[in-house]
């Protein structure tokens, strides 16, 4: 059991997965339509709706900003790697996260992918962050929509996708080419490295090449989920403008 808060994500999972609400709880003191909106909502689908004081959720939540509501889920479901390969659309947008830690930084990079049309997004099993409350939180809801599926070998991953015609893309702040230099209108899997450690070693030299987002400022980087966002809008933007030139 899992646990979401906050009005756009107790919505969305409302919407997209009602049949995994256990029960909603709502602060007596809120005055927000849209959580009054939520709470009818939850009776009509006959989710059992509780009315706690504000204190309550403060705990519950480590006092995070729970906006008056709170839901208990099952956990978000895993799919099989090879199904969501199966069901890519060509040319097919896949995305590897080598060893992201921060749930707020994994969530973000959920929603990112979701809003760029990937097609599915591949987290190793172990030295990863779990799709925990914090990452469904963080995601805005696109933890519900995106294809996700943990990997056991991220390495053997990249061989087998390699193998199914995918060019192995790496994300990396130093590499001398930028990343618009690069087609990425072909059959692409974008792999982008932990916080701080970028890419482990292994991983790094299974990629077909690297890519770098340049910097023209002081700092060295841009956060991860930032240059996930980035990387996905350029695959986006070449792909609309193959659709338009072809």
């Amino acid at each position: 059991m899992s646990v979401i808060y906050g009005i756009n994500s107790v919505s969305e999972a409302l919407r997209a997965y009602p049949e995994r609400i256990e029960r909603i709880t709502i602060s007596r003191e809120q005055r927000n339509p849209r959580v009054q909106e939520i709470a009818r909502t939850a009776r009509e689908k006959h989710i059992r709706v509780s009315f706690e004081e504000r204190a309550w959720l403060d705990r519950k939540t480590d006092g995070a900003r729970h906006q008056d509501v709170f839901c208990h889920v099952s956990e978000t479901d895993t799919l099989d790697a090879d199904d969501i390969i199966a069901q890519a659309k060509s040319p097919g947008f896949l995305v590897i996260l080598d060893g992201i830690e921060d749930p707020h930084n994994l969530g973000a990079i959920l929603r990112s992918a979701e809003a760029s049309g990937a097609d599915g997004v591949f987290i190793p099993k172990n030295r990863s962050a779990g799709v925990s409350p914090t990452v469904v939180k963080a995601s805005a809801g696109a933890a519900a929509h995106v294809k996700l599926a943990r990997i056991t070998n991220t390495s053997q991953f990249i061989e087998a996708l390699k193998k199914k015609g995918y060019w192995i893309i790496g994300l990396e702040a130093q590499a001398a080419q930028p990343i618009w230099k690069s087609d990425l209108t072909m059959p692409i899997a974008l792999v982008l490295g932990g916080e701080g450690s970028g890419m482990h070693k292994l991983v790094k030299e299974k990629c077909d090449f690297l890519v770098s987002l340049p910097i023209c400022g002081l700092v060295s980087s841009f956060n991860v989920s930032v240059a996930a966002g980035i990387a996905f809008y350029e695959v986006l933007r070449q792909r609309a403008l193959s659709e338009r030139s072809g």
